[in-house]
């Protein structure tokens, strides 16, 4: 029998393991001699990952709370390398989560230079600064998900050398466009425990409300263990609120429109062609720190990819029940024309196709080392 060819993979948070995930079960679809094990979640396990460490480990969100993990990420890396270098594994495949990765990059290249690096959806270095450059111009290959991405990395090629790769977005095959528009409202917290504690206080204030007492809501959860976030809030009292474990594209056609924390999700919503407001509040000296580094006019990456507002942005101490519901009301009077508007971003996308692309060319290039 061949010998399985062995891929440590490393990824850190629930929207990077889907997209490992996604690009795993095209992979071995393509190459079942292919092994993978690593940093994952549940969603690469069940596409056949080996787990070294588990992603619910690395559950953090800011600049503080990153700095209280140095020392356990530290030790997880150096772990890391060791089952890399123990494995005589050759190919080593990051995919977002920045903050820890590019350390355990800096680290196998110094320890094990032999080793194939691949970056695939790299840190937001047109958000962070051109420090970021620096580092990813020493990947083997880097592979991003978005146009503007491209554009962004085309335009310092000359100074960097770095000639990125680009196959369209990956979750254009995993989401349905549709135009019909339902009766409910979608409510999406995000998957971490901040993002999911700041998210509910003003919004129980908004389904309670006088305004919205005749509207039906919907809150879905990415997993049923994210309900201990919020044991002091009993939700299954509201009457208006429904709580659901469904997936986003099961649940689509209910709804009008979504309020939903900043993240992938927004962007995987926005496939759909439902519409969305977009909120996230985090801790005052993150909040402090990230206007002081950022270099964005807006944080969803719909708005980014189409370099204008398409879905409002309720920011910090924008994100209060007052705003939201001033939101609401514009949403109602405007999802129609939102829905024609995202269809046409959608297009900027690619067509379907794209998964088998980007395995076709990382199985190329892993096979060459």
């Amino acid at each position: 029998m061949k010998n399985k060819k062995k891929i440590f993979v490393s990824c850190g948070e629930m929207s990077g393991d889907l997209h490992l995930s996604y690009i795993i079960e095209e992979m071995k679809k393509q190459d079942p001699n292919l092994e993978f094990c690593g940093v994952v979640g549940d969603n690469s396990i069940n596409a056949g990952a080996i787990k070294i460490n588990h992603i619910k480990d690395n559950d953090i969100m800011g600049f503080v709370e990153a700095l209280k993990k140095y020392k356990y990420f530290k030790q997880k890396a150096e772990e890391y390398l060791d089952y890399i270098r123990d494995n005589d594994i050759k190919t080593v495949i990051f995919v977002d989560f920045g903050g820890f990765n590019l350390r355990f990059f800096e680290l196998i290249k110094k320890n094990l230079p032999d080793v194939r690096t691949i970056y695939y959806i790299p840190p937001k270095v047109w958000a962070w600064g051109k420090k970021r450059i620096k580092k990813l111009m020493k990947f083997d290959d880097v592979i991003v998900i978005f146009p503007f991405e491209k554009e962004y990395f085309d335009s310092k090629q000359k100074e960097t050398g770095m000639d990125v790769k680009y196959f369209g977005n990956p979750l254009v095959d995993k989401y349905v466009f549709s135009n019909k528009l339902g009766n409910d409202i979608l409510l999406l917290p995000g998957s971490r425990r901040q993002e999911i504690t700041k998210f509910f206080p003003e919004i129980i204030k908004l389904v309670k409300s006088e305004e919205m007492k005749n509207e039906k809501f919907i809150v879905k959860f990415a997993d049923k263990s994210h309900l201990k976030y919020i044991e002091d809030v009993n939700l299954s009292k509201i009457e208006n609120l429904e709580i659901s474990f469904d997936s986003i594209s099961e649940l689509r056609d209910r709804c009008k429109y979504a309020i939903a924390t900043s993240g992938t999700v927004t962007f995987e919503v926005s496939l759909t062609g439902l519409p969305v407001i977009v909120v996230y509040k985090t801790s005052s000296i993150n909040a402090f720190i990230a206007r002081k580094i950022l270099k964005i006019k807006y944080i969803s990456l719909t708005n980014l990819n189409a370099k204008e507002e398409v879905f409002s942005e309720l920011l910090q101490e924008d994100f209060t029940v007052e705003k939201l519901l001033e939101e609401c009301k514009k949403m109602e009077e405007n999802k129609e024309k939102t829905v024609v508007r995202l269809e046409k971003e959608r297009e900027k996308l690619g067509n379907s196709g794209v998964l088998p692309k980007v395995a076709e060319y990382l199985i190329k290039i892993i096979n060459e080392n």
